[in-house]
């Protein structure tokens, strides 16, 4: 795994988003830097039909191809999102995750 540093000196927060994200849960909390992790619950059917849409669209591959890649992704989200709970990350609805930042931004306890 490629790394490379960065520098939050001075920040009120940052925000790690992607499926990678919650890779540095643990590290950020060791350091002190941990507000919130968050993984993203969406229904599955509507993540499915919105990615099938915008590669549709962008023609990334061919429909069959996307269609059956979808359908896997589809599959395998429940265990993403276990895996990134595993990494300490809870998941949360986003209208629920978009609350927690504003408090934070606005200097609330991010559970408050």
């Amino acid at each position: 795994m490629a790394t490379r540093p960065f520098d939050v000196d001075g920040s009120p927060l940052f925000v790690a988003e992607g499926i990678f994200a919650a890779e540095i849960v643990e590290e950020c909390r060791r350091r002190g830097l941990l507000a919130g992790a968050y993984a993203l619950r969406r229904p599955r059917g509507a993540t499915f039909l919105r990615r099938l849409a915008r590669d549709l669209s962008e023609q990334r591959k061919a429909p069959r191809v996307l269609v059956r890649r979808g359908v896997a992704l589809l599959r395998a989200e429940p265990a993403v999102l276990r895996r990134q709970t595993g990494l300490g990350a809870e998941a949360a609805r986003a209208r629920e995750v978009l609350r927690r930042v504003a408090g934070l931004l606005a200097g609330h306890h991010p559970h408050g």
